[in-house]
């Protein structure tokens, strides 16, 4: 019985914990449509965030799910009530919509933002 009851005091810890740990960062938007842009010429945008933890953190990873959407980020920690940003970088080189979305982590916070492009590449003439 002891056991049990210890092992629901600490997932009650760890929840508690991941759910201040959401509040940590906080994006200004997690979408941007680039509208109609035109093909062959890359298209980016900024993601940015503050810091409103009591520590700094760091971005472990930003990873795109394809190789046509490439995401830059800071290496250097981001101190308590700082603002950084994660700039996306889409080629545009196939004509058509499109919807890409970047995985951005950060170390100690549990779940990753979601960050995601979308608009429609237009044939050049």
């Amino acid at each position: 019985m002891k056991l049990i009851f210890s092992c629901l005091t600490v997932l009650l810890f760890l929840s508690a914990s991941a759910q201040t740990d959401s509040n940590a960062v906080k994006f200004k938007t997690v979408v941007y449509s680039f509208g109609k842009i035109k093909q062959h010429v890359p298209a980016s945008t900024e993601f940015s965030f503050t810091n409103n933890s009591n520590k700094a953190i760091i971005i472990e990873t930003a990873t795109a799910e394809c190789g046509c959407t490439t995401p830059d980020y800071p290496k250097t920690p981001i101190m308590k009530g700082k603002t950084a940003a994660v700039k996306v970088t889409y080629n545009a080189e196939n004509p058509g919509k499109f919807t890409k979305r970047v995985t951005v982590k950060f170390a100690n916070i549990a779940t990753p933002v979601i960050l995601t492009i979308d608009g429609e590449v237009e044939t050049s003439k």
